[in-house]
């Protein structure tokens, strides 16, 4: 059974919450010394029903295996659904989840803070942060711009490690998508009513807010794709980056032969809660349903599609079947003779593409939003300018049977060797040693006037779990 962003396998669920000081070693046994990293993210990562979990989730897991303790935080159930035994048996990780209700809509669109980073920064969330910033830290990651209000106190710790002589934690902005570019399409492209672009508008200026302080004022930035590092670069010219696009583990189609017997279907993978992917789906639907009708082409979009989009776009369908979650992704690819990526609007990596390529199934994409995987992946896909030509695209080859198979047989052989997770987090780890200094940064003197008072020194809280 296939495990992605919208397929649910049963794993079993262990008593995860490890303190790290039950690890006594600060060396592994290949020598290696052990570093510490607190991760500060908006949710906890399961169940992995979203591409910015699936990321969250596999990237910290990759650092833990380069012998990184990671302490986790944030908001979730204590026992997570759908923990897979790689976390509930890694010593290396520890979840620290919050409950309680986050912040309101409402609430959060009166806040300085971009909407994703508001809702999470609530009074319980500061004060977990602050219990856990008193500890000492070998890198610290701000997951995603949602998690940039976070910042400050990070920022505040730092300096007081500093006033201590302590070594100081590299504090990493680990990017899901260049949110500036995203947020300015979003806002100038949106084809909602005047107070919505209005709203979209107002949280773009949020966000270009929020992540330039990011960009300015970390160590070092994450960025998923190149084309995102090369954007940040731009913006701080010098600043450290790495690029750490997505690994896959998981399910792989063994073999698989496209012909006259197989439906002719075109499937969607995608979680559509976030405003940018619902336009994205509304645009290709205008385009493409009538079409598809007209051609005899089914297409079935599976993921969580919210309630009132379904309410919207469902009476003018036609060819359009939302299947929502489902257990078994794979009959779906497995009746389908081509997968769609129809996204016009948004950056960073689309993990929708690994569940595509290692099923075997053809892919049909906008060429923009092909960002990050290799050009000898790309070369076995149809890429196309724009929505129409899109269209157009899958209606001319969904009978090109040779042809599908020509192409999926290809880009699973170009993909195969390219997604090692573990890779990521060797190249995190890496990039982190690269900017710490061997030497440990000296005190602070006391001052020569008599006053022989040193810094306030960090409280020592003894932190419980969750």
């Amino acid at each position: 059974m296939p495990r992605n962003a919208l397929s649910r396998s049963p794993a079993r669920v262990l008593p995860f919450v490890r303190r790290h000081d039950d690890i006594i070693s600060r060396q592994d046994l290949s020598g290696r010394a052990m570093l510490k990293c607190l991760w500060i993210s908006r949710d906890i990562p399961f169940p992995q029903d979203a591409g910015d979990r699936i990321y969250s989730a596999n990237m910290s897991h990759a650092l833990s295996q380069a012998d990184v303790r990671v302490s986790f935080l944030g908001y979730g159930p204590a026992i997570p659904n759908d923990l897979p035994e790689s976390w509930a048996e890694n010593a290396l990780l520890a979840l620290y989840a919050l409950g309680g209700k986050k912040r309101g809509k409402l609430s959060a669109l009166l806040s300085r803070l971009p909407i994703a980073a508001a809702i999470h920064a609530t009074p319980a969330y500061r004060a977990l942060l602050a219990r856990q910033l008193c500890d000492t830290w070998d890198l610290i990651v701000i997951d995603s711009y949602g998690s940039g209000w976070a910042l400050d106190a990070c920022l505040a710790a730092t300096e007081q490690t500093r006033q201590l002589g302590r070594k100081l934690p590299t504090l990493v902005y680990l990017s899901h998508n260049h949110e500036e570019s995203i947020w300015r399409a979003m806002s100038a492209q949106s084809q909602a009513s005047l107070p919505k672009k209005i709203a979209l508008w107002q949280n773009y200026l949020k966000v270009r807010a929020l992540e330039r302080r990011l960009v300015a004022q970390v160590d070092l930035i994450a960025a998923i794709t190149e084309e995102d590092a090369q954007r940040y670069a731009r913006q701080a010219a010098g600043k450290p980056t790495v690029t750490l696009t997505p690994g896959y583990t998981g399910w792989s189609a063994p073999t698989r032969r496209i012909d006259a017997s197989t439906p002719r279907r075109v499937v969607l993978v995608g979680s559509f809660r976030w405003v940018v992917k619902q336009e994205n789906l509304r645009r290709f639907l205008e385009l493409a349903d009538a079409r598809f009708k007209l051609h005899n082409i089914q297409f079935d979009v599976i993921g969580d599609v919210p309630t009132a989009l379904l309410d919207e776009l469902r009476p003018l369908l036609q060819a359009t079947h939302f299947h929502g979650f489902v257990d078994d992704i794979a009959p779906y690819f497995a009746t389908a003779r081509m997968a769609v990526v129809p996204e016009v609007i948004g950056g960073g990596f689309k993990l929708k593409y690994l569940d595509y390529l290692f099923a075997r199934v053809p892919i049909a994409t906008i060429g923009d939003a092909a960002a990050g995987l290799p050009q000898a992946i790309r070369d076995h896909m149809l890429a196309c300018d724009d929505l129409p030509q899109l269209v157009n695209a899958i209606i001319e080859n969904i009978d090109r049977t040779e042809q599908l198979n020509v192409m999926q047989a290809q880009a699973f052989d170009a993909a195969h060797a390219l997604f090692d997770w573990s890779d990521r987090g060797i190249a995190l780890r890496q990039a982190v040693e690269a900017l710490q200094p061997d030497v440990t940064p000296p005190a602070i003197q006391p001052p020569a006037t008599g006053d022989r008072r040193m810094p306030n020194a960090l409280p020592v809280v003894r932190e419980t779990r969750p």
